[in-house]
């Protein structure tokens, strides 16, 4: 199956910022200064594969992609940096937090219990910085 891009002079850098901002927002451009002084080549990377080029596709929604991204690395158990700004990302793209929360608890199913508290407890904490940060 071939990308189906709609036609524009965009490149896949400038697809992937664009993306970037309106899935991960502020929590996105964190990830991307955190890299400013050890690898900045390696936030292009993330700009373009991820965002500019699986993200930009046309055959899932944002809020599709998301629901998968956290499933994804709450069974991993190992990136809950990565989960907690994409918990962010879901929230962004239109999922609600109980929606959110089902989905960490399904994958007690899946990834076992430890995963699934873990990512629980993430979610948790962005819950809590989001409404730290409205007041």
């Amino acid at each position: 199956m071939t990308q189906n891009f709609p036609k524009t002079n965009e490149t896949r850098l400038e697809r992937g910022r664009r993306a970037l901002d309106r899935i991960d927002g502020k929590a996105g451009q964190n990830v991307i200064d955190g890299l400013a002084d050890i690898a900045p080549e390696f936030a292009d990377y993330l700009f373009e594969f991820p965002f500019g080029d699986i993200y930009s596709r046309p055959g899932l929604s944002l809020r599709d992609r998301e629901i998968a991204t956290v499933a994804a690395l709450a069974a991993m158990g190992t990136a809950t940096p990565q989960l907690k700004v994409h918990i962010e990302a879901a929230l962004n793209v239109g999922l609600s937090r109980d929606e959110i929360t089902e989905i960490l608890m399904q994958m007690a199913v899946y990834a076992g219990f430890p995963a699934a508290l873990n990512g629980l407890f993430a979610a948790k904490e962005v819950f809590a910085h989001i409404d730290q940060s409205a007041t």
